[in-house]
């Protein structure tokens, strides 16, 4: 008898728990935030001097303003990268970004980073400045929040701007001339 009270017990208090645990629609999460302070740009995810090599990825940089009438957590962002006019994604990056720290209604985030794992490849900017292949990106940035599915917050232009500088080459070593 015990067993079946216990029993009875334990599953009232599962139904309690899941009926605690709303999911939000894609109209309520995108209802509750929006995209500020947005730059895009292309930073260097791999150099290397000699061979030459320099392999840029583009990244996009923003904050959210919680406009919705509760505390904003549990935010992941996704941002899919390609080329303006192609349907095929070279990058992506998926991020848990608002987590333990809420953001307040009426506040905004920290700045979020979404920075592609994938780029152009060349051996130094000026090779990829001028290769043709290296066309104007975009990002398609989804969100999703407590169960809910992806939603599209917004599709922005990656800046061309380029937040890579290469060293300069290193000048032979002067000997000193011996008498």
């Amino acid at each position: 008898m015990k067993r079946i009270a216990a029993a009875a017990v334990l599953g009232a208090l599962s139904l309690l728990a899941l009926a605690g645990c709303k999911s939000m629609t894609t109209e309520e999460l995108k209802g509750t935030m929006e995209i500020t302070d947005i730059e895009t740009k292309w930073v260097m995810k791999y150099y290397q001097p000699w061979p030459p090599r320099l392999i840029l990825v583009p990244q996009l940089s923003f904050r959210v303003k919680n406009i919705g009438t509760q505390p904003l957590t549990f935010v992941n962002f996704n941002g899919v990268y390609n080329f303006k006019g192609e349907a095929e994604n070279f990058g992506d990056c998926f991020l848990s970004a608002i987590r333990g720290k809420a953001v307040p209604v009426g506040e905004k985030s920290d700045v979020i980073t979404l920075k592609s794992n994938l780029g152009v490849d060349g051996k130094n900017l000026a090779n990829i400045r001028d290769n043709p292949a290296w066309k104007t990106a975009e990002v398609r940035l989804f969100a999703r929040s407590k169960g809910s599915q992806f939603v599209l917050l917004g599709i922005y232009d990656v800046s061309r701007y380029i937040d890579f500088k290469e060293p300069e080459p290193l000048a032979p070593k002067q000997e000193g001339i011996k008498k």
